[in-house]
Parts: structure tokens; C-alpha cells; sequence
């Protein structure tokens, strides 16, 4: 490692990650989480907001929108791994089990490629519901901007 990678990575806040690093973080979903999505992006899908035909669909219930479900891996990595200043450059991911409204649902982020010349990462991401299923699966790159003066 050069002298100039070493110093951008120190100038981030939570510094260079390690292989393998994982970071976790857990929330229940709820009602208002749905309603917080509509309010952003207006998508009212009825299998979000009608119980009944919820109950009546292959869900068995009231889901959440995809993007509330894929909206806690944006925390994780903003927050913990790789931290403060992360943004997403790219994601791939799929969406294998839908959430039900009131699910505790856990995203989880491991470190599988640091580049060496800029801050940016590769993560293995999932979504696990309560049960240990998975719910979202797949990757994302990160650029961590280098906050630090």
C-alpha cells in the first residue's frame, strides 16, 4: 500500500475495513414504514395497505415495500460498515421472500474486496427475516468519502 492510499483511508472515519468484517444491524417493520415509502415514492400497491386481499395473496398478509426492506442495508453501510461518508456505487440484488408488516428483519454486510487506490469496497449484503430466512440477497460496491481533515 502507497502513502496516498494510506491517507485516503485514514481520512475516512471509520478508516480502511477489513476482509471479512461484517457488520449487523436489526428493526421491526411496521405499518408506518409503509406509510413513511408511500408518502416518498407514492407507491400505494394494495398488498402494502389492503388487509384482507393481503391475506388473500400467496403472502398471507401486509408486506413492505421492497425498499424499506433494502432501506436498512443504506444504514448499515452509512452508519457502521464501511461507516460515515458511504454511499452505494452499485447494488445487485434480489428480493427471494417479501416482509410482512410487524417482521423483524436483520441486514447484514460483509466485507469480500477493499481496493487499495480508492475507498471503495464490496460487500456481500442480506436481509434475514426472524426466522433466519433470507428475504434480499446479493452485492453492493461503496465509495466511503474521506470526511476527515
Amino acid at each position: 500500500m502507497n502513502q496516498t492510499t494510506t491517507t485516503i483511508w485514514q481520512a475516512t472515519v471509520n478508516g480502511r475495513p477489513a476482509l471479512g468484517a461484517v457488520a449487523e444491524r436489526s428493526r421491526q417493520t411496521s405499518l408506518r414504514d409503509v406509510e413513511m415509502f408511500t408518502d416518498m415514492t407514492g407507491d400505494r400497491n394494495p398488498l402494502h395497505y389492503d388487509a384482507d386481499l393481503a391475506a388473500a395473496s400467496p403472502f398471507g398478509g401486509l408486506i413492505v415495500q421492497g425498499g424499506v426492506t433494502s432501506g436498512l442495508l443504506n444504514a448499515l453501510v452509512a452508519e457502521d460498515l464501511p461507516g460515515p461518508g458511504t454511499v452505494f456505487l452499485g447494488v445487485e440484488w434480489r428480493f427471494v421472500k417479501a416482509v410482512k408488516v410487524g417482521e423483524t428483519i436483520t441486514a447484514r454486510a460483509e466485507v469480500t474486496s477493499v481496493r487499495e487506490d480508492k475507498p471503495i469496497c464490496t460487500l456481500a449484503t442480506t436481509v434475514r427475516n426472524a426466522a433466519g430466512e433470507i428475504c434480499l440477497t446479493g452485492t453492493a460496491t461503496t465509495y466511503t468519502v474521506p470526511l476527515r481533515r
